[in-house]
């Protein structure tokens, strides 16, 4: 028999190796990567760089922390005195009419426009400032304006327990700025505190025969 001639078994044999090593090196190519390698490379770049978002400015985090919620509630009761103030100077009535109603308009306006420094002070330290109906709602310690309008002294008397609740809410938070050496937020509080006394005592006096 020639040298080249093979037996039938063995060109099978032969033809099932190269079957058996073809789809080896197909399956070698085609099998899917592990899970893990199978994740993005840039996962972990997409999240915020902690050093370019921390804050260094001289208060330690606790304390930021915990003027910034003292701040939001300064906000809610101011928030919550400015749309007391408003529907009352909508809605006064009686003899007093005029005086009540410039009044009432004059102490809204500058209670919007305390607002924003306040928020903007707790944006400052690091935290969200608050500004939702719900938020409002929970972090004051002011009621809300009554449902029905309510004669004009008892508007004032309202108005006069709200300023000192908010100045209450402001002198509360003295101590704690004050060790934090947080002076910006000491400041505030100090006008805040000026406006609201001098507020309560003006309304206080409509009230004295």
């Amino acid at each position: 028999m020639a040298k080249n001639d093979k037996k039938p078994a063995d060109k099978t044999a032969d033809k099932a190796a190269d079957k058996a090593a073809a789809k080896a090196v197909t399956k070698a190519v085609t099998k899917p990567a592990s899970k893990s390698a199978a994740k993005p490379a840039n996962k972990l770049a997409t999240k915020p760089a902690n050093k370019g978002t921390a804050i260094d400015i001289g208060i330690a985090a606790s304390d930021r922390a915990a003027i910034a919620k003292g701040l939001n509630g300064l906000l809610a009761d101011t928030f919550t005195l400015y749309l007391t103030t408003h529907n009352f100077h909508w809605n006064v009535t009686g003899p007093m009419f005029n005086t009540l109603h410039t009044m009432f308009m004059a102490q809204y306006t500058e209670l919007w426009n305390a607002v924003d420094p306040i928020a903007e002070r707790v944006r400052a330290l690091g935290y969200p400032a608050i500004g939702s109906f719900a938020d409002f709602t929970q972090a004051s310690t002011l009621p809300d304006a009554p449902a029905q309008p309510p004669k004009a002294r008892e508007m004032i008397r309202i108005l006069v327990t709200g300023h000192e609740a908010v100045a209450r809410t402001a002198r509360a938070l003295f101590p704690l700025v004050d060790e934090a050496s947080d002076e910006p937020s000491a400041d505030l509080l100090t006008q805040r505190l000026d406006v609201h006394e001098k507020a309560a005592w003006m309304l206080r006096s409509l009230l004295e025969e």
